[in-house]
């Protein structure tokens, strides 16, 4: 996927005062280095740079921005590049740099009495994750890339994860950031508050914002008690409406230690087993769903009181069959066959993906009407269906019917996108709920978002970054 070539490459003189801000090891400008930071790692988002600058500190950021606002120079911010929308490439043509804040990784402050981590913008979500464990705290925010995403990009697209439904996404788990404005000013937002009314909450404007209105380069972020005790389970439902209800018995029965609710439809296990070898625990078994309670212990008590709750729901009928996780060993086959979902996808032929929300209780309508208008459409594709059910977040995959070439079905794109978005829109939902809008899904935006809310958007544009230098092209209709 490519967008129109832009302009006019990076003239060389601002590219040598670009390098004298870090020093050589401070940019690449080898094509075989700089390739990695122009190609995104799933759909074909490709561009081109003539450098790559990893500054090591929010003063070389500062003075890096403040050369490209004086020169007119776009800027495309990256952290771990593991963005699944083609928010972080650059367009092709030359006429931008990467901006890297990889080697930005320093922990500044740990505070386990404010519950509190003070973190530059290129720390890995995987080592806060370690480095909060290590002062007996939790970072919740959990996902699949946590080995190699980074902390500016989960703020930047508001990532959200399994524990949504008990922490909130990354928006809730940010106390402040330090932001590097399109005009090169530092703002040090670094406010380890729970508690500030003194006027607009400008943290959140930024995040969520892709870095079309400035670069975050660090963050306070919000820590929680470690849980002592923990208890997963795979339950069988009868329908999709019974998981949903199950959610609701489970909430009333355990309260808030109802950390993460997947669900996931049958086809997800039997493409597991098929491409990636994976065993399915429930074999024969329908809609399924992946639980896991979190709770201060002592140790064993949450596993008592989930079985007394699923013995309820089989009694009720809202569950047909469950597995409980005997050990931790147990619990992570479990996990592990929700989390390499989006590897078996990609072996399993073309898939057009959908990152779509909506009110956590319309999810059964949701399913049932989308199925049944894609399969009149097209008899024998496969609805890969999983996601975060208990924040209303589904993935909604429809991989293309066995006897259809992958090219053929990735061709319908734009006919199933309307059908799907059309959908989401008339239940009040989103087209995207934790991957952002990129590129990928800017047009949808334009098409289906309110013209006030819009408009709105790009008078915030204008106003934090009047030249549209960073990160054009992106998230804006």
């Amino acid at each position: 996927m490519q967008d129109m070539t832009p302009p006019r490459p990076v003239p060389a003189e601002v590219l040598a005062r670009l390098k004298a801000v870090t020093g050589p090891a401070g940019y690449l400008d080898d094509p075989a280095a700089i390739e990695p930071h122009c190609l995104a790692w799933r759909d074909g988002w490709r561009g081109e740079v003539p450098i790559v600058m990893r500054p090591i500190s929010t003063t070389e950021v500062a003075e890096i921005v403040k050369i490209c606002a004086e020169t007119g120079t776009p800027i495309v911010t990256q952290s771990g590049n593991t963005g699944l929308t083609g928010g972080g490439q650059p367009h092709m043509g030359g006429a931008e740099i990467v901006l890297s804040l990889d080697r930005m990784t320093k922990i500044r402050e740990i505070d386990p009495l404010n519950d509190s981590m003070t973190v530059e913008a290129g720390v890995i979500l995987k080592t806060v994750q370690e480095e909060a464990a290590k002062v007996d705290r939790l970072f919740p925010l959990s996902l699949a890339a946590e080995g190699s995403c980074r902390i500016g990009g989960n703020l930047s697209t508001n990532a959200g994860g399994v524990q949504v439904l008990r922490y909130g996404n990354a928006r809730a788990l940010a106390l402040g950031v330090e932001v590097v404005t399109a005009d090169g000013q530092v703002w040090d937002g670094l406010r380890a508050l729970r508690k500030d009314n003194a006027g607009y909450d400008l943290k959140q404007v930024f995040i969520g914002a892709e870095g079309t209105l400035g670069i975050i380069t660090a963050a306070v972020l919000r820590l929680y008690p470690k849980p002592a005790d923990s208890a997963v389970a795979l339950v069988a439902t009868p329908s999709c409406a019974a998981a949903i209800e199950l959610l609701a018995a489970m909430k009333s029965a355990m309260g808030e230690a109802v950390t993460a609710f997947e669900l996931m439809h049958p086809i997800c296990f039997s493409l597991a087993a098929e491409t990636m070898g994976h065993e399915d625990p429930l074999p024969g078994a329908g809609w399924r769903v992946l639980m896991q309670l979190d709770g201060p212990g002592p140790d064993g008590t949450l596993r008592d009181g989930l079985e007394a709750a699923l013995a309820e729901a089989l009694e009720a009928g809202l569950a047909t069959d469950a597995i409980m996780a005997a050990s931790l060993e147990q619990a992570a086959r479990l996990w592990r066959i929700r989390e390499d979902q989006a590897e078996v996808q990609q072996r399993a032929g073309a898939g057009i993906k959908h990152d779509i929300s909506v009110p956590v209780s319309r999810i059964p309508e949701f399913v049932e009407v989308a199925d049944a208008a894609l399969d009149a459409l097209y008899p024998g594709f496969r609805p890969c269906t999983f996601g975060h059910a208990g924040d209303g977040n589904l993935h909604y995959n429809p991989i293309r019917p066995e006897d259809w070439t992958d090219a053929a079905w990735k061709a319908e794109t734009p006919a199933i996108n309307r059908l799907v978005h059309d959908l989401v829109a008339r239940m009040n939902g989103s087209i995207t709920a934790e991957h952002g809008v990129g590129r990928l899904r800017k047009d949808e935006l334009g098409r289906l978002k309110d013209p006030i809310e819009l408009d709105l958007m790009r008078r915030l544009k204008t106003a934090f970054d009047p030249e549209n230098l960073l990160n054009p092209g992106k998230l804006l209709p």
